[in-house]
């Protein structure tokens, strides 16, 4: 079973950065790909980003894409969600996903494994 360690999240003011990380471990067959998805209260889980595990080819929501930044650090084994100019409206839980498969997709329910959330707020 894969374990995802979410962690960076925090208040900070409108135009400000933040850097996510997820860290996962454990499990007996290898990460295909790993995601962002995020869920503001009252609303249905949003995808973020992914990015394919050994090529750190990356896949954007069109509206988060010239803010938002998924990357790996192999030498880690760690992913971020890098996201700058941030915005009110981007205040939500912020989720960890990954998958076995090697493909792309923006479908929550297309991920095995979820971290446990980190609460990104951003004040105006």
């Amino acid at each position: 079973q894969v374990q995802l360690v979410e962690s960076g999240g925090g208040l900070v003011q409108a135009g400000g950065s933040l850097r996510l990380s997820c860290a996962p471990s454990g499990g007996t067959s290898p990460i295909g790909t790993m995601a962002w998805f995020r869920q503001c209260s009252g609303k249905e889980r949003e995808f973020v980003a992914a990015i394919k595990w050994s090529s750190s080819i990356p896949h954007y929501a069109d509206s988060l894409k010239g803010r938002f930044t998924i990357s790996r650090l192999n030498a880690k084994n760690v992913v971020y969600l890098q996201m700058n100019s941030l915005e009110v409206e981007d205040t939500a839980v912020y989720y960890c996903a990954a998958r076995n498969i090697y493909e792309l997709t923006d479908r929550a329910g297309e991920y095995n494994y979820w971290g446990q959330g980190t609460q990104v707020t951003v004040s105006s």
